[in-house]
């Protein structure tokens, strides 16, 4: 069970790893990592490449959370072990070895664990997080917001209080994955949602 759970947490941190985005964008010539953001996530996409290649990503990385756990499950292994497996995926996807330990921000990828660990918050996450977006157009107070409803959201469940913690460490880290984007907002310079960028990166 031991090695099950080792290998388990290697291929969940190597899917989660794969950059779809770096990969999508390779495709039409573009290096990710040097327009919009500099992130490799379905946003930057979205703002340099359009909404198809965005969506697709999107998906892509959405799917890269689940199946970690769904692996964990395949392969016979506890709650807790599941939650690692996830974990492991959001960590590949925000720190990839594939582009030199950079990446995305994670919160695809986040949603999807959470949607296979607790599909209520998952569903919590998704509506304040699109709601927002919606109401004012950014993306990244809708990420914010969203994982953090999520993570009440588990509490609210009365989720076993391991579950609830995972959730929040996942939210903790979207919440300081777009600590940039926090000053922005503040100091009222962040972009909106469906705004393009220039080929060259932006800090």
């Amino acid at each position: 069970m031991t090695f099950l759970a080792v290998l388990a947490v290697l291929i969940s941190y190597v899917v989660g790893a794969i950059p779809a985005a770096a990969w999508v964008a390779r495709t039409r010539g573009v290096d990710i990592l040097k327009v919009g953001s500099g992130n490799s996530g379905s946003t930057n996409v979205l703002r340099t490449l359009g909404k198809g290649p965005a969506i697709l990503v999107a998906i892509f990385d959405i799917l890269k959370g689940a199946l970690a756990i769904w692996l964990a499950r395949a392969l016979g292994l506890d709650a807790p072990m599941q939650a690692a497996c996830g974990v492991a995926a959001v960590i590949g996807h925000n720190f990839s070895p594939f582009l030199n330990f950079r990446g995305g921000k994670g919160v695809a990828t986040t949603f999807g664990t959470i949607c296979a660990l607790l599909p209520v918050a998952g569903l919590g996450f998704f509506l304040m997080g699109i709601t927002t977006v919606w109401l004012t157009r950014f993306v990244s107070a809708g990420s914010i917001l969203g994982a953090l409803t999520g993570a009440f959201t588990a509490y609210l469940l009365g989720a076993p209080l391991w579950l609830s913690l995972v959730v929040s460490a996942l939210a903790a880290l979207i919440v300081w994955q777009h600590r940039e984007n926090i000053r922005k907002l503040h100091a009222g310079n962040e972009r909106r949602f469906g705004e393009k960028v220039s080929g060259e990166k932006v800090s």
